[in-house]
């Protein structure tokens, strides 16, 4: 098999998929597209996931956590960002909420869908999961945080009618979430790195730790791994908008809210961080699949409420950006419960399942608000 790797590279699928799928952008971009072809360019999308989650692990194993999961993270969301700001350019007032419901999507399907899940697979594997409070918790506290000055205050404010900030309401946000987010960063990578490392269980090692024995991959190999990495996510990501409009138009056909739009594009834009965390939740390491998740969570409010500030001095239209009442609610609920989760350090199936039911509730309310 080594041997194979060796002579043909360009040949593998983790290679051919990314630049296939690419190549399906490039031909379906700005074009309505016939129902064959979007079920294409779908196929495609599904492969670049996979494509994106393999290259993110080789890339993961070279330069070793939490940097692994924080370059991951971020390369999604600085994409996601760019769909966000040309779905709403290209969208009207129609596309007023959808950075709202976009960000709030990601928010309850990392904090619910993928701890949930990776808490699961871990305590099943293990009976329990183990995580670090510590790095995991300051995690919380900054998503926390993010949300509620961007997502919550929006609808108490006064300077503008409707869940709306002012210019000078919006810049503020704008200003904190890009601090905070670079406070995370500097705390996660440099001031407490070891907060956000896997916890050494000591359980079954043979079995869940093979990366750890094996050779990390050569810079070459790494740095390509990089660069299909961007290629499979912009792929991803622009994949997703070319087969948006079959979404917006479905969505409208089976008389569902305009919201959903937010959510089926946060579920597909979040599917190789969900794979990559569901992965590292088989091989014990829990902590790495918080960071992904948590991660991808501030990347998500604290890169894309800055790009839309920015982005708001072209754009037409009001930007809506307070939660209601429901989706206020159901955020309090995360918090709480992600609180109560995070703070022994450990979690069992229950913990893991509580997280999934408040996932099904926010989908389930979605659908039918």
């Amino acid at each position: 098999m080594g041997t194979t790797k060796r002579r043909s590279p360009l040949t593998d699928w983790t290679v051919l998929v990314p630049v296939v799928a690419l190549v399906a952008l490039v031909f379906s971009w700005g074009r309505e597209l016939p129902g064959f072809a979007v079920v294409i360019v779908a196929l495609c999308l599904a492969g670049a996931v996979l494509a994106a989650v393999h290259h993110a692990e080789v890339v993961a194993h070279r330069v070793g956590e939490p940097f692994g999961s924080l370059i991951l993270a971020v390369a999604v969301t600085v994409i996601e960002v760019a769909l966000i700001v040309t779905l709403m350019a290209d969208g009207g007032d129609k596309s007023a909420s959808l950075a709202r419901d976009t960000v709030f999507a990601a928010v309850m399907i990392t904090c619910n869908g993928i701890v949930g899940v990776s808490l699961l697979v871990g305590a099943l594997r293990n009976r329990v999961a183990v995580f670090n409070p510590e790095g995991s918790g300051a995690a919380l506290a900054t998503v926390a945080t993010l949300a509620t000055l961007s997502l919550v205050l929006p609808t108490f404010t006064t300077s503008k009618p409707g869940p709306e900030f002012s210019t000078g309401q919006l810049t503020f946000a704008a200003v904190a979430s890009l601090a905070l987010y670079g406070l995370f960063i500097a705390v996660q990578t440099v001031r407490h790195r070891n907060y956000f490392l896997p916890v050494d269980t000591g359980r079954d090692a043979d079995a869940y730790q093979v990366d750890d024995h094996a050779a990390p991959p050569t810079d070459r190999a790494a740095l390509l791994s990089l660069g299909l990495l961007l290629v499979a996510l912009v792929a991803v990501v622009g994949d997703a908008k070319a087969v948006s409009p079959t979404i917006e138009t479905a969505v409208a056909k089976a008389g569902l809210p305009q919201a959903v739009v937010g959510v089926i594009i946060a579920l597909l834009v979040l599917l190789p961080e969900t794979l990559a965390a569901v992965r590292a939740a088989r091989r014990d390491r829990v902590q790495t699949s918080l960071n992904l998740a948590y991660g991808s969570a501030i990347a998500s409010i604290g890169l894309t409420i800055p790009a839309i500030a920015l982005a708001s001095v072209w754009l037409s239209g009001p930007l809506l950006l307070g939660l209601g009442p429901v989706h206020m609610v159901l955020l309090a609920l995360t918090v709480v419960v992600s609180t109560l989760t995070l703070a022994p350090g450990r979690a069992t199936l229950l913990q893991g399942g509580v997280h999934i039911v408040v996932l099904a509730a926010y989908l389930f309310l979605a659908v039918s608000p």
